[in-house]
Parts: C-alpha cells; sequence; structure tokens
C-alpha cells in the first residue's frame, strides 16, 4: 500500500485511527478510498454489517462524516429517505453514500435496494464485498463463491453453487452506472468514485472487492495481494456499465485461478479436478463479459 501515488487523493483521510475493524480488514481500506474521493460532503447510510461495528458505537465514530445506522434490509429505503430529506432543504450537494455488506445487498437488502435503483434515486449505492456474514460467524450468503467452506457450508459440504452476479442484476434495472471496484487497484476504485459523484441525479452503484482475513483465513497482510490476484486471474473482473448496456473493461487477467484459490484456507479442501472445474467457469463467465464488452478495453 505504501506505493499508492498520494496525487490520487483529492480529499484529506476522513476516517479516524481507532475503528473496530480486524487488522487487515478489506472493508476498512474500502471506505478510507471511498471517502477520499467524495470528500467531507458525504452522509452514509449503513445497515447491519461489519461496517455496523467498525464505525463504532454512537457518540463516537471512526469517520468523520454523518452516518445514519439502519436495519439489515432497509439500507435503500434509508438512503432514498436521507436523499429526500435533503433536497427539501435544498441541498443537493451532499452525496448520500449507501454502504452494505454482501448480506445487505445481495441477499436480505435487495428488496430495499432494487426498489431504490427502480425509483432511480439519486444516491451511490455500494457493496463492500467479503463474500460471506462475516461479523456474525461466517455463514454463507449468495456472494459466497463455488467451492467456498463457510460455518454453514462446512468441508464437505462446502458450497456447490455459484456467487450471484450483482451487477447483473443492478445493471438490468439500467441505471446510470454501475461499475466493480477492488481495494487492490485504488486508482481505479478512486476514479470510479468520482465518477459515480459526478453522475448526480440518478442512481449508481459500486460493488467493491474487500477480502476478509477472518473469514477467508488468510494473514492479515495478504489482503491487498489476494485482491489483486482476484483481478489477475478474473475471479473478479473490473468493469463498468453505463446505462445498463454500456460495458467497457479495465483489465485484463491471464493468471490461473488456482494461483488465488490455494492462497487462502477456506479453499483448502479442493481437489485439482475443483480447482479445474473453477477455472472452467471463471473462463466461461469472462467470455461472456467480453462479448457485452464487445472486447473494448480501458486502462
Amino acid at each position: 500500500m505504501n506505493n499508492i501515488n498520494s496525487s490520487i487523493f483529492k480529499h484529506h483521510d476522513l476516517m479516524n485511527p481507532g475503528h473496530l475493524g480486524c487488522p487487515g480488514c478489506g472493508a476498512t481500506i474500502a471506505m478510507k478510498f471511498a471517502l477520499q474521493a467524495l470528500g467531507e460532503k458525504t452522509m452514509v447510510v449503513i445497515p447491519a454489517c461489519c461496517w455496523g461495528v467498525i464505525a463504532g458505537p454512537y457518540p463516537q465514530s471512526a469517520l468523520n462524516v454523518p452516518v445514519l445506522q439502519t436495519a439489515f434490509a432497509t439500507a435503500g429505503a434509508a438512503a432514498s429517505g436521507l436523499r429526500a430529506a435533503l433536497d427539501m432543504r435544498g441541498d443537493t450537494e451532499t452525496t448520500v453514500l449507501s454502504w452494505a455488506g454482501d448480506g445487505g445487498t445481495f441477499d436480505i437488502g435487495f428488496q430495499s435496494l432494487s426498489g431504490a435503483v427502480e425509483r432511480n434515486e439519486d444516491c451511490i449505492f455500494v457493496c463492500y464485498d467479503n463474500e460471506a456474514y462475516m461479523n456474525t460467524g461466517v455463514q454463507r450468503s449468495s456472494a459466497t463463491p463455488y467451492g467456498t467452506q463457510t460455518t454453514t457450508t462446512p468441508a464437505r459440504k462446502w458450497k456447490k453453487t455459484g456467487k450471484k452476479n450483482i451487477v447483473e442484476a443492478l445493471a438490468a434495472h439500467r441505471i446510470p452506472y454501475a461499475a466493480t471496484a477492488s481495494i487492490g487497484y485504488p486508482e481505479d476504485m478512486i476514479r470510479k468514485f468520482e465518477k459515480a459523484e459526478k453522475l448526480k441525479g440518478g442512481a449508481r452503484f459500486l460493488h467493491v472487492f474487500a477480502p476478509c482475513p477472518t473469514g477467508w483465513r488468510i494473514g492479515s497482510e495478504m489482503s491487498v495481494k489476494i485482491a489483486r490476484l482476484a483481478v489477475q486471474t478474473n475471479v473478479f473482473p473490473l468493469y463498468e456499465v453505463t446505462g445498463g448496456v454500456d460495458y467497457t473493461l479495465n483489465f485484463k487477467g491471464d493468471r490461473e485461478v488456482k494461483e488465488y484459490l490455494s492462497a487462502q484456507g477456506r479453499f483448502k479442501h479442493l481437489a485439482d479436478a475443483d480447482y479445474e472445474r473453477i477455472q472452467q467457469m471463471i473462463n466461461a463467465e469472462w467470455k461472456l463479459l467480453l462479448r457485452k464488452a464487445s472486447l473494448e478495453f480501458i486502462h
């Protein structure tokens, strides 16, 4: 992380030291980058999730912006209400940032999110994705990828279904902007948050890859490396969708998926045949994405 070009940050750090995140927490890195891209005129809506703990109990806060903590299923509705209140006050400058984990986005919170983006609410909706329900004990979610072992999918019963494609689900709502981002590529992530902030007037969604050392059984120093490997193996492609139909790829990976999987304890039960099966699945999804993007790349 010491190699990041500090000039990419237009705003100062709005996250205080002393937060309650675990060592190496990808979700804390993601919030740090997001707020440095968006700045002080931001209000954050946080449903029940890891960040509901990380931010700290009232009246303390790890964030130097207003925070509204809300129920697990209601981030989209709460963000919509906050946006309406700001508009009634004539405040069109403040950005409403809905910040949910995969449970509050893919699963429990999906109906609220879908309703908000169908109304094209003027908010930025973010999923920081650590691929399970982490702060309640590492249970599987629909963001948990094929092959993963969690506390509700133990070794012999590891998850046999694939990960929900949440960006495709949001793009299907034909919102102005949807994109993936990774803490392993901060320049790309900052650019996308800044782009989302400039597209005021409608719903914007960012799917942020945020490794969890505890749930993924990796060293705390490995979070960024694993995040980069996910992109480099096409496990988590970086791309953008404008208007729900125009796709742009930001990176082309060329490494084998086994390198990514074998570095994590949550996949230690997999055999070579499983690695091959997952590689085939990744290849098929990548080819589909290439077709949608018509081979268009930006770097």
